[in-house]
Protein backbone atom coordinates (compact mmCIF):
# COMPACT_ATOMS: atom_id res chain seq x y z
CA UNK A 1 0.00 0.00 0.00
CA UNK A 2 1.19 3.36 -0.66
CA UNK A 3 -0.01 6.87 0.31
CA UNK A 4 0.23 9.68 -2.02
CA UNK A 5 -0.19 13.10 -0.89
CA UNK A 6 -1.86 15.79 -2.62
CA UNK A 7 -2.72 19.41 -2.56
CA UNK A 8 -6.84 18.60 -2.41
CA UNK A 9 -6.24 15.60 0.36
CA UNK A 10 -4.52 12.24 -0.86
CA UNK A 11 -4.50 8.95 -2.52
CA UNK A 12 -3.99 5.54 -1.22
CA UNK A 13 -3.01 2.89 -3.44
CA UNK A 14 -4.40 -0.31 -2.47
CA UNK A 15 -3.19 -2.14 -5.79
CA UNK A 16 -0.52 -1.66 -8.88
CA UNK A 17 -0.18 -4.16 -11.15
CA UNK A 18 0.75 -4.17 -14.80
CA UNK A 19 -2.92 -4.51 -15.86
CA UNK A 20 -5.18 -2.37 -13.25
CA UNK A 21 -4.42 0.23 -10.14
CA UNK A 22 -6.65 0.64 -7.48
CA UNK A 23 -6.94 4.12 -5.21
CA UNK A 24 -9.06 5.32 -2.72
CA UNK A 25 -9.09 8.99 -3.36
CA UNK A 26 -9.91 11.73 -0.39
CA UNK A 27 -10.74 14.91 -1.43
CA UNK A 28 -11.05 17.82 1.22
CA UNK A 29 -13.94 19.93 1.26
CA UNK A 30 -13.75 23.04 -0.64
CA UNK A 31 -10.71 21.70 -3.05
CA UNK A 32 -10.50 20.66 -6.78
CA UNK A 33 -8.38 18.16 -8.71
CA UNK A 34 -6.92 19.22 -11.90
CA UNK A 35 -9.36 19.86 -15.41
CA UNK A 36 -7.23 17.76 -17.22
CA UNK A 37 -7.74 14.26 -19.28
CA UNK A 38 -5.84 10.95 -20.07
CA UNK A 39 -4.50 9.72 -23.14
CA UNK A 40 -5.08 6.57 -22.57
CA UNK A 41 -5.95 5.96 -19.21
CA UNK A 42 -9.52 4.74 -18.35
CA UNK A 43 -10.84 5.06 -14.92
CA UNK A 44 -14.04 4.03 -13.33
CA UNK A 45 -14.59 6.15 -9.74
CA UNK A 46 -17.04 4.63 -7.26
CA UNK A 47 -18.35 7.07 -4.54
CA UNK A 48 -18.08 5.92 -1.73
CA UNK A 49 -18.63 8.62 1.13
CA UNK A 50 -20.00 12.72 0.23
CA UNK A 51 -20.92 13.88 -2.62
CA UNK A 52 -19.22 16.14 -5.40
CA UNK A 53 -19.66 17.81 -8.78
CA UNK A 54 -18.08 16.36 -11.59
CA UNK A 55 -17.03 18.14 -14.45
CA UNK A 56 -17.03 16.42 -17.57
CA UNK A 57 -15.80 18.97 -20.63
CA UNK A 58 -18.71 21.66 -20.33
CA UNK A 59 -21.12 20.03 -17.90
CA UNK A 60 -21.73 18.90 -14.75
CA UNK A 61 -23.16 16.57 -12.90
CA UNK A 62 -23.81 15.67 -8.96
CA UNK A 63 -22.41 12.31 -7.99
CA UNK A 64 -23.58 11.26 -4.76
CA UNK A 65 -22.75 7.63 -2.64
CA UNK A 66 -22.78 4.96 -4.53
CA UNK A 67 -23.15 5.99 -8.00
CA UNK A 68 -20.47 5.63 -10.63
CA UNK A 69 -18.83 7.12 -13.23
CA UNK A 70 -16.92 5.88 -15.87
CA UNK A 71 -14.31 8.22 -17.76
CA UNK A 72 -12.85 6.76 -20.98
CA UNK A 73 -9.24 8.06 -22.40
CA UNK A 74 -9.74 12.26 -23.92
CA UNK A 75 -12.77 12.89 -21.42
CA UNK A 76 -11.76 15.95 -19.76
CA UNK A 77 -13.14 16.09 -16.33
CA UNK A 78 -12.50 17.26 -13.09
CA UNK A 79 -13.78 16.50 -9.30
CA UNK A 80 -14.87 19.33 -7.15
CA UNK A 81 -15.86 19.12 -3.06
CA UNK A 82 -17.87 21.55 -3.19
CA UNK A 83 -20.45 20.18 -0.50
CA UNK A 84 -17.67 18.52 2.12
CA UNK A 85 -15.02 15.67 2.17
CA UNK A 86 -15.27 12.98 -0.24
CA UNK A 87 -14.00 9.61 -0.21
CA UNK A 88 -13.74 7.67 -3.97
CA UNK A 89 -12.76 4.35 -5.16
CA UNK A 90 -11.09 4.58 -8.60
CA UNK A 91 -9.85 1.51 -10.77
CA UNK A 92 -8.03 2.31 -13.87
CA UNK A 93 -5.86 0.87 -16.00
CA UNK A 94 -1.66 1.52 -14.94
CA UNK A 95 -0.88 4.63 -16.69
CA UNK A 96 -0.72 6.91 -13.66
CA UNK A 97 1.63 9.20 -15.26
CA UNK A 98 -0.38 10.00 -17.92
CA UNK A 99 -2.25 13.33 -16.62
CA UNK A 100 -2.64 16.23 -19.42
CA UNK A 101 -3.62 18.69 -17.21
CA UNK A 102 -5.55 21.84 -18.38
CA UNK A 103 -6.37 23.67 -15.50
CA UNK A 104 -4.90 23.72 -11.63
CA UNK A 105 -5.58 25.71 -8.66
CA UNK A 106 -2.69 24.58 -7.25
CA UNK A 107 -0.07 25.69 -9.82
CA UNK A 108 1.50 22.10 -11.16
CA UNK A 109 1.75 21.96 -15.01
CA UNK A 110 2.14 18.05 -14.52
Amino acid sequence: MKIVKKPWGKETWFAFTKHYVGKILFIKKGHRLSRQYHRVKHETIYTLKGKYIMELKNSKKLMQEGTVIVIPPNKIHRMYAKYGDVTLVEVSTPQVEDVVRLEDDYGRNK
